[in-house]
């Protein structure tokens, strides 16, 4: 008979903040369900009325505790959570307050000011109000992407060692192979981000992050 698991996450396989806490949940060693929530199949399954009365805003990741009856919605939020409940595994956040600040900080400059930019449903919305096709949306997605690397690149260069901060895996790597996945998806050159394309490689030679890869998922298309 198998253990129940009292860990659910509503998501999408290619969603970078579904990403995010996979690869956090893999570096705490938690056990969890993974509810596929399909962004397109159906005309988008995060419309549903059954998925409004777990998430209304219609918006993946969602974060469940069966056994406490807990639900949470945003990435970042979820991913502390998770580090600050279970001493399991990697801890993500550094326990000096300066240092737990910069971390948030970096760790924004991507959840915050480059990913919604070129969010799925922002470039869907594009495309409907200003007839954008499909080369124009990825370029502005481009844009952002990059405009945001080359600003990142620069904060983190008197910070960084293997990882984004210093030597021990944190939020802002969590928060920063999902961003590289989309942005080699969309055809940029990660040699332009030398320091951002090391720290990926080295988080992509550990199994929570390879794992957490969105071609890994039961629902990747």
């Amino acid at each position: 008979m198998s253990e129940q698991v009292d860990l659910k996450l509503y998501g999408y396989w290619r969603s970078s903040a579904t990403y995010r806490v996979r690869i956090a949940l893999n570096l705490k060693a938690l056990p969890y369900e993974y509810v596929p929530i399909s962004l397109v199949a159906d005309g988008g399954q995060h419309k549903t009325a059954e998925y409004q009365n777990i998430n209304p805003s219609m918006l993946v990741p969602t974060f469940v505790d069966t056994d406490k009856d807990i639900t949470l919605y945003q990435s970042l939020a979820i991913i502390e959570y998770l580090d600050e409940k279970y001493a399991s595994g990697t801890q993500l956040m550094p326990k000096h307050t300066l240092d737990r600040a910069r971390v948030r900080m970096y760790a924004q400059d991507i959840a915050c000011d480059v990913q919604p930019l070129a969010n799925s449903g922002v470039i869907k919305k594009s495309q409907t109000l200003f007839n954008a096709n499909d080369e124009q949306t990825a370029a502005w997605s481009r844009y952002w992407i990059s405009k945001g690397f080359t600003a990142l690149s620069k904060k983190l260069a008197g910070r960084s060692g293997e990882y984004c901060y210093g030597y021990d895996i944190t939020l802002v790597d969590v928060c920063l192979v999902p961003q590289v996945y989309n942005a080699e998806r969309l055809g940029i050159n990660m040699d332009e981000f030398p320091l951002l394309q090391k720290i990926n490689r080295n988080c992509l030679t550990l199994d929570a992050f390879k794992d957490a890869s969105p071609e890994r998922q039961v629902d990747a298309k």
